[in-house]
């Protein structure tokens, strides 16, 4: 049974992306949904026993490994020739994911220990995306079942914003932001540099090294944790190999190493498939209900706060949900967003956005969550 458990983990994100790349109704699904959703199917299959010490393992390491190598593309440079409004937007829909992670979660202190934790995962998948908020909760030591419920929550709420993104998004906030003004810099991103690589034979070499550098951060981290706190501190070792993988992408030839993003989907997609397999419904309470007023209410108002800051720095529609996609989804979504929007010119800067998005998520979710538990003198 774990030699099965271990595989189902393995190889149902595959299947995912797989799925997802040739079928259109598990295209527009995703293969996180699809990896997610078949866990939980198996969770809850009569009579099957899965051992949930295993899959937290596999679950924990996947992220460890997928956090660097989503990194790997992130280029620092172009943050800083993105537009000022892009950039605006950007920190605008940080400032308003804090904000909204950190007063809802104040309101429901009461509801759960865990609140300042769950505030802080959050912020990390409103600023960066699901590696951040599996991050942030392995640094915190969140209990398996609020990581169970935080991500089925994400899942459900976050399908009903991209619809809303995809529709009627734009002609809506219209009404309150002005319209998008292509300018110079937008054609130069037009078609970007960092384009997502496709699954091929070509990168089975580059995808080895950006592995094998990834578990030589990861052991690094480790041992580092050891050497100087004489334990294992998953926190610590999160923060490391978050700013190992920034420090790495500094590198032109680590970030010319194509399939490292794919290579670190992939390893998400492992983390929500064991993650997904830990979701017994049998084991769900009321505090799920709960928690899952949480998200939507932190998603909502993250939203509202951000497209309203959008509004008075002046920032069009365009950007502003271009911006929103790039913090709360991350790079996959930013194609068909534009798509939507039927602006190809905001790919490039989308992307780039996202990208910044997870290399910054886990710093903000962690001071988030630190600060809320100070002033609560937890």
């Amino acid at each position: 049974m774990i030699v099965l458990q271990v595989l189902f983990c393995l190889v149902v994100p595959a299947l995912s992306i797989w799925a997802a790349e040739r079928f259109k109704a598990a295209k527009v699904l995703g293969p996180v949904v699809l990896a997610y959703g078949a866990g939980i199917v198996v969770a809850n299959v009569p009579g099957l026993h899965l051992d949930e010490e295993l899959g937290t393992s596999l679950a924990g390491g996947a992220v460890l490994l997928a956090v660097p190598l989503l990194l790997f593309s992130t280029e620092l440079a172009k943050w800083l020739s993105l537009a000022r409004g892009l950039l605006i937007s950007f920190a605008c829909a940080c400032v308003a994911a804090v904000t909204a992670a950190g007063a809802v979660g104040w309101y429901f202190r009461g509801s759960t220990d865990e609140w300042w934790k769950i505030a802080g995962m959050l912020v990390g998948v409103y600023v960066g995306g699901t590696a951040n908020m599996s991050a942030i909760g392995y640094a915190l030591k969140t209990r398996q079942e609020t990581f169970v419920v935080l991500n089925t929550a994400d899942l459900i709420c976050g399908g009903a914003y991209l619809f809303f993104l995809l529709s009627v998004a734009q002609p809506l906030l219209a009404k309150i932001l002005k319209p998008f003004k292509a300018e110079a810099h937008h054609e130069a991103f037009e078609h970007p540099g960092e384009t997502l690589s496709k699954w091929t034979r070509h990168h089975v070499v580059p995808m080895a090294q950006s592995f094998g550098l990834t578990v030589v951060m990861a052991a690094g981290a480790v041992g580092l944790s050891f050497g100087l706190l004489q334990e294992l501190h998953i926190g610590f070792v999160m923060l490391c190999v978050t700013t190992l993988g920034i420090a790495a992408s500094l590198s032109p030839k680590v970030r010319a190493l194509e399939g490292s993003f794919e290579l670190g989907e992939y390893a998400l997609l492992i983390f929500c498939a064991a993650m997904g397999s830990l979701a017994d419904g049998s084991k769900l309470t009321t505090t799920s209900l709960m928690l899952l007023s949480f998200v939507f209410i932190v998603m909502v108002s993250a939203a509202v706060i951000h497209f309203a800051l959008c509004w008075v720095f002046g920032i069009d529609v365009d950007t502003a949900i271009i911006s929103s996609t790039a913090t709360i989804f991350g790079p996959p979504f930013i194609g068909p967003v534009a798509a939507a929007l039927k602006n190809r010119a905001l790919v490039g800067p989308g992307l780039t956005l996202g990208l910044a998005g997870i290399a910054l998520g886990t710093y903000l979710g962690l001071a988030t969550a630190w600060v809320l538990k100070a002033l609560a003198g937890l």
